[in-house]
């Protein structure tokens, strides 16, 4: 049942993921942290940040870490195979048939239309990991690490998976704190 359901996830995942992985993304998230609770939000945003700094589609390298994680090495070749299976499967039918309709406007208008909703579904996505970074990390650290990393990103050019792998160094090499230590201790205590 388990492949089943990691086959079904991720194969929805891959025929509405229309735009490629900014549309794929919030998906994901809505069948393996909300639907399946595969992973938490925390683990989601690891494997988010984990994906975007490697290189290829970030919707293929989700499924296969998530799919290795829920079950193996089967899961992860089934929740790869359930994600890449409906894109060639549309790649071969709809371009072939779209492309003799390439130049009428409902063809452009059904691409223009797909934007503001992928914009939605990001933006609703951003919300809830700033939310998240707001209880674990306060609203200045979290105002300051969004808007540098928006300034780096935007203004200064910096690749994205840069500054994920910058800040993912930044948290395994920063100094603990008295208090982490003192929780660790306790932790280990009990």
């Amino acid at each position: 049942m388990k492949q089943w359901n990691l086959f079904i996830a991720f194969f929805r995942v891959g025929m509405l993921g229309y735009g490629g992985g900014p549309s794929s993304i919030p998906l994901v998230h809505k069948e393996v942290v909300e639907k399946y609770k595969w992973l938490t939000d925390d683990d989601f945003g690891d494997v988010l940040a984990l994906g975007n700094s490697l290189p290829g589609p970030i919707a293929t390298k989700m499924a296969g870490y998530i799919g290795y994680r829920v079950s193996g090495i089967f899961g992860m070749l089934n929740a790869v195979i359930a994600t890449i299976l409906p894109t060639i499967v549309i790649m071969i039918v709809l371009i072939t048939s779209l492309n003799s309709f390439r130049n009428q406007p409902w063809v452009a208008g059904m691409t223009n239309a797909v934007i503001p909703v992928v914009g939605v579904m990001l933006a609703k996505l951003t919300y809830d990991f700033f939310n998240k970074a707001k209880v674990s990390m306060g609203w200045t650290v979290s105002i300051l690490l969004g808007s540098g990393s928006l300034a780096l990103i935007v203004w200064a050019g910096i690749h994205p998976g840069i500054i994920i792998f910058a800040l993912l160094l930044y948290a395994l090499l920063r100094p603990k704190k008295k208090k982490d230590m003192t929780l660790n201790r306790q932790e280990q205590s009990s």
